[in-house]
């Protein structure tokens, strides 16, 4: 069969070569360029997905054995690949496995990676567990977007005339840094909690919520801010609106349609027709949070978190997308990011001292909000620790906000780099802190255990 087409083929073209066509346009020359890259493109796409798993999977096994989660060696896969390593020790091959021209494809996917990561999270979040701990998870969210966010712009008065420019208004400097030290990193959170079994607990519920309102709102400042650089803010004002709107009308109209899908197929498997459906859903909802101009991400995790996560709808859906979604696409959504971060434009002792001091104002702003919100509240004082570090985690959501001030010009690439270095900081110390935390809690309720046989 084989032999036959390649006879057949020789004896087309052999007939071809004979043929003329018509002089070509000037249009489809320049078309005709665009076309023909398009396969190095995609080579370099798949080069750059290959390098990624393999470097995250590489040093996210090594972190592991210290401690720290995966999605941590994830990012630092992305640093090694990027400019501030490979590009510095071999140039020539960090630019061959992620040109300039190829970022935006490689970032494409990621962001269709970490959209379906949330709505993973969403499908799997039991929001009963919440029913309890409800006024709580609203006040600590609040409060943990509040405190850090004076404290930012009250540092901002002390690093105005030290890292930006004339050309850069305080009150627009001020408001970002109050918003880059408020945000806490949904994605990565969530990554964190599944890592340790918490995800399904009332603690991990909470701490969800928690990040899920953190973010939304955080989004709500970042899109005001914009609106303030660019002298238009009451663009500010109808995301917020809008944004409102969405999730009322996704959890009284849409959740009943969902709630009655599920239950006309929970007796057998769901069929590709349900399931293509809900996948529908997912993109749609993703839209119009896109739209609206808060993120994608938060319309896909809000229509995973209206079906309901004990059917088997939701099983199903877990079972085939979490391996794909989670080995493959969520680890280029880090590393990508990672790959755009330029540590090496800190240099100095001084920019040291700044950038140590960003950490730690942004460490107390978001750990001691959290905590006295969550105490006032009723949570005793392990869990409300406990809180604190997670929210304290920053990672890919801080560096999607950072992008955004940077290409608004209201933060500098030196100042970029520092509240990158920032936010790595801060997700580092999650794991270890939590894991401190945790294991005392063990011990003191093992403590309380002994007293009482001994009562």
């Amino acid at each position: 069969m084989l032999l036959g087409a390649v006879a057949l083929f020789l004896l087309i073209r052999s007939y071809g070569e004979g043929l003329s066509a018509p002089a070509p346009l000037a249009s489809v020359n320049r078309g005709g360029s665009t076309a023909a890259a398009t396969p190095d493109i995609l080579f370099h796409v798949l080069l750059a997905l290959a390098a990624v798993l393999v470097t995250g999977r590489s040093v996210g096994a090594l972190l592991r054995v210290l401690g720290q989660p995966a999605v941590i060696g994830e990012v630092v896969a992305g640093i090694l690949l990027g400019p501030s390593l490979l590009g510095r020790i071999a140039p020539s091959a960090s630019a061959y496995i992620l040109p300039a021209d190829v970022a935006p494809h490689l970032g494409l996917v990621a962001q269709i990676g970490v959209a379906f990561y949330m709505f993973l999270v969403g499908l799997d979040l039991n929001a009963s567990l919440l029913r309890r701990r409800a006024s709580a998870a609203m006040a600590t969210s609040h409060a943990s977007i509040v405190v850090p966010f004076l404290l930012g712009s009250t540092l901002a008065l002390y690093l105005y005339p030290r890292l930006s420019t004339s050309d850069v208004s305080f009150t627009s400097f001020a408001l970002f840094m109050g918003v880059a030290l408020s945000v806490t990193a949904f994605p990565v959170l969530a990554r964190i909690l599944a890592d340790r079994g918490l995800a399904k607990t009332e603690f991990g519920a909470v701490a969800l919520t928690c990040a899920a309102a953190d973010d939304v709102t955080a989004w709500c400042l970042l899109a005001f801010v914009s609106g303030v650089a660019q002298a238009n803010s009451a663009g500010a004002l109808s995301v917020t609106v809008l944004t409102a709107g969405f999730i009322a009308c996704l959890f009284i109209f849409v959740r009943p349609l969902v709630v009655s899908l599920v239950g006309r197929s929970e007796d057998a498997p769901p069929t590709e027709r349900v399931v293509a459906i809900v996948l529908l859903g997912v993109l749609l909802s993703a839209l119009t949070t896109e739209f609206i101009g808060v993120h994608a991400i938060f319309g896909a995790f809000l229509f995973g978190a209206i079906v309901p996560h004990d059917s088997a709808l939701a099983r199903t859906l877990i079972n085939r997308l979490h391996d794909f979604v989670t080995i493959l696409l969520l680890p280029a959504f880090f590393a990508l990011t990672g790959m755009r971060t330029r540590i090496d434009l800190v240099a100095g002792y001084d920019q040291w001292l700044l950038c140590g001091m960003i950490v730690a104002v942004a460490t107390l702003g978001k750990f001691g909000g959290t905590l006295t919100a969550a105490r006032l509240t009723g949570l005793g004082w392990r869990q409300a620790s406990a809180l604190g570090i997670v929210m304290n985690t920053r990672g890919l959501m801080e560096l999607i906000v950072l992008n955004v001030g940077l290409d608004l010009g209201v933060i500098s690439p030196t100042l970029f780099a520092m509240l990158v270095i920032m936010a790595l900081v801060t997700t580092l110390a999650t794991t270890p802190l939590l894991q401190a935390v945790l294991r005392q809690q063990t011990v003191g309720a093992r403590s309380d255990a002994w007293l009482a046989n001994i009562g």
